[in-house]
């Protein structure tokens, strides 16, 4: 059984998929990431005491900023024209802990499922930066492709 691999050309080599040929569709994709930590630091985070500023605007924005700069970051991915990133952040008070949802959008010839990925894991990345001085032991988990719409593949939702 051979394997048709996108990513590795006939010499074996990773290469940049070519997408010219690709029609335009509507493509969407929705990701999440989890920060645990201790009661009082989410605490310090929601009632806006951190002596760096707001962490979930900050974190909001390094994740959209993130999204944008995908292919700066993941090698084979393609640069896009997001039509919409949106970074949604709640605090989980009952689990101890921060959610952070992303979701990308594009009319294009591939997928946002690595610009969303990237959207969440850096939104908790910083908001773990800025907090780090007053916990170390934070966890970040949990990090999944919730859905995605459009392109050949069709539609993903995680069960």
């Amino acid at each position: 059984m051979t394997e048709n691999f996108t990513h590795i050309n006939a010499e074996g080599h990773a290469h940049m998929v070519d997408v010219t040929d690709k029609g335009n569709t509507q493509r969407e994709a929705r990701a999440q990431a989890f920060i645990e930590m201790a009661p009082e630091t989410l605490q310090m985070i929601i009632q806006g005491e951190h002596h760096k500023g707001d962490v979930f605007a900050t974190a909001r924005i390094a994740g959209i900023q993130a999204a944008k700069k995908t292919s700066d970051l993941i090698p084979l991915c393609h640069p896009l024209m997001l039509t919409k990133v949106e970074v949604d952040i709640e605090a989980e008070l009952d689990n101890q802990r921060v959610k952070v949802t992303s979701l990308c959008k594009l009319s294009g010839k591939t997928g946002v499922e690595m610009e969303a990925l990237t959207a969440a894991s850096v939104a908790v990345l910083t908001i773990y930066d800025m907090c780090k001085a007053v916990q170390k032991d934070m966890l970040i988990s949990q990090i999944c492709l919730l859905e995605k719409t459009g392109g050949k593949s069709g539609d993903y939702h995680i069960k």
